[in-house]
């Protein structure tokens, strides 16, 4: 039977057809078109409600003016930051009526009451493997140690962070090196493996590790993965906490996103964390998906940063998991998972792992930053992807370079939010003008935590300069003093500021008159952000 080339074509032309028609029915009927349009049709029952309550103008206008008032006063005597108030005092302003409900509703959390208390009660619970060693405290305090200090505060928050001896520290300036670490690092896996993440992404980064965790599982080894529900909407489908079961991987998506609207999605799970056998921890800004390790340029060169502990420490970031895994299980298992350390390591210097969650009142990542910044004395030097600043934060950079620290900001050349860097260039001048020297990442995004000071200090973790992880994400990281590491921190900074162009006034003032109308708009808003 002869086919000619038209045929061929014609058959060829309808398979596609066909191919498009099931993906146009797939979109249609997914789980994430449904549950966009019931999100959008409780909004319009919003709006109609207010345009319901128009025929009611004069005892709508009586109710709005003394909300508004009632919201004013609350704002003006409450604890948020100077800008949050200013954020919302616009809202109010604006929309009376609107604002002050809104500000009700975020304060009353409805849809995440459940899930602070679960949380208090895990952190309650797992305290008791989270003690202070008296002997490594005394020795902290007999040598006046400002360290001493900021372990005394991690005791009064809701966190229990120790600090740790003889943990061994090693830095990855790169994501390329962390992962090969991590590669062997896994395999050598042999009763469990815990992994946390904010972002898994299908491609050849997470696409190898999937196989080693697979041949462990087949080895006995309990593999555990737990990823942000929001990636269920990008990167990952609905359905995959099933299909890594299948596989015997026990996986779950923290927050998924459901057809209702409540702040309970404000609050994402930012960490990284992986745990092997409880003597082997990572953490850091590095994501399991492709461009963190440069097979896919996104923006330019990505530049990231991790930490690999071994030793006692690790005990510290165990426990963050289990907490957060175990939100929505029974009970909260942790002796079993506890490692027995070797007491003959030794290492130098000190390790405190922590944590920090939006369901308190302790801001612990901005604390600790704050912390480096009043003790420092020659330097400090910081890598951020974005700078959204409450006005805490921005006094302790402006302080710390007026009383002659020098301060210095590694920030991306190329953005991987265009709107967020046009507003994180809003803050440049006032840092500028107090001495703070800020450097764009020329080669491409620097997406990198780091603060590093004085040749003793420095955190690596995830919690970013801006409202997102200093008030609305569960972050961690790792605070250091007088470890080896941070010589290598300290080479990595010197090195990626080298690759760096220094900001001046001139450059900031000659930046397209758009991006700064912007900027000086979406400020109003930073908090929202």
């Amino acid at each position: 039977m002869i086919i000619d080339n038209k045929s061929t074509n014609k058959i060829k032309a309808l398979r596609l057809l066909d191919k498009s028609r099931r993906s146009f029915l797939r979109g249609i009927f997914s789980r994430t078109t449904v549950i966009s349009i019931l999100l959008i049709l409780q909004l319009l029952f919003i709006i109609a409600s207010f345009a319901w309550l128009d025929h009611y103008r004069i005892w709508v206008a009586m109710i709005e003016r003394a909300l508004a008032i009632a919201t004013v006063l609350y704002l003006v005597n409450s604890e948020m930051d100077a800008l949050s108030r200013v954020t919302w005092l616009i809202l109010v302003m604006i929309a009376p009526l609107l604002g002050s409900l809104f500000l009700i509703y975020t304060k009353l959390d409805w849809g995440y009451r459940g899930l602070k208390l679960r949380m208090n009660h895990l952190v309650d619970a797992s305290s008791q493997y989270l003690q202070d060693n008296l002997e490594t405290l005394r020795v902290l305090k007999s040598n006046t140690s400002t360290t001493y200090h900021l372990v005394q505060y991690f005791d009064r928050s809701r966190g229990d962070f120790p600090a740790y001896q003889n943990t061994e520290v090693t830095y990855f300036p790169s994501g390329e090196e962390f992962f090969e670490e991590l590669k062997k690092q896994l395999l050598k896996a042999e009763e469990y493996i815990f992994m946390e993440f904010f972002i898994i992404a299908e491609g050849k980064m997470w696409g190898e590790i999937l196989r080693i965790l697979e041949q462990k599982v087949r080895e006995g080894v309990e593999v555990r993965v737990l990823y942000d529900g929001m990636i269920e909407f990008s990167t990952l489908s609905f359905d995959y906490t099933q299909r890594l079961e299948k596989i015997g991987i026990k996986a779950k998506a923290f927050s998924p996103i459901s057809p209702f609207i409540s702040t309970y999605y404000n609050y994402r799970d930012h960490r990284k964390i992986i745990v092997i056998d409880g003597k082997v921890g990572f953490t850091g800004g590095v994501n399991l998906a492709d461009e963190y390790i440069n097979k896919i340029n996104r923006f330019g060169h990505w530049k990231d940063t991790a930490l690999m502990l071994e030793g006692e420490a690790v005990d510290s970031f165990l426990v963050l998991f289990l907490q957060m895994w175990s939100i929505t299980e029974r009970q909260m298992v942790v002796k079993p998972y506890l490692a027995k350390h070797d007491k003959k390591r030794k290492a130098n210097g000190y390790v405190i792992p922590y944590g920090d969650s939006p369901l308190d009142t302790d801001k612990i990542g901005e604390n600790v930053y704050i912390d480096i910044l009043n003790h420092a004395r020659e330097y400090v030097y910081i890598m951020t992807p974005y700078l959204i600043l409450d006005s805490e934060m921005e006094h302790a950079l402006c302080f710390a370079a007026e009383r002659g620290v020098d301060v210095r900001i590694i920030m991306p050349g190329i953005p991987d939010k265009k709107v967020p860097y046009m507003l994180a260039k809003t803050y440049f001048s006032k840092l500028m003008r107090s001495g703070v020297k800020i450097y764009l990442y020329t080669p491409g995004f620097v997406h990198a935590k780091v603060f590093i000071s004085d040749d003793s200090k420095a955190v690596v973790g995830t919690i970013n300069l801006d409202y997102r992880s200093l008030y609305h994400h569960f972050e961690c990281a790792t605070y250091m003093y007088k470890v080896d590491a941070i010589r290598d921190i300290y080479d990595d900074c010197i090195q990626t500021m080298r690759k760096s162009k220094r900001v001046t006034q001139e450059t900031l003032d000659s930046r397209p008159t758009h991006e700064k109308l912007i900027g000086l708009l979406v400020k109003t808003i930073a908090p929202l952000m």
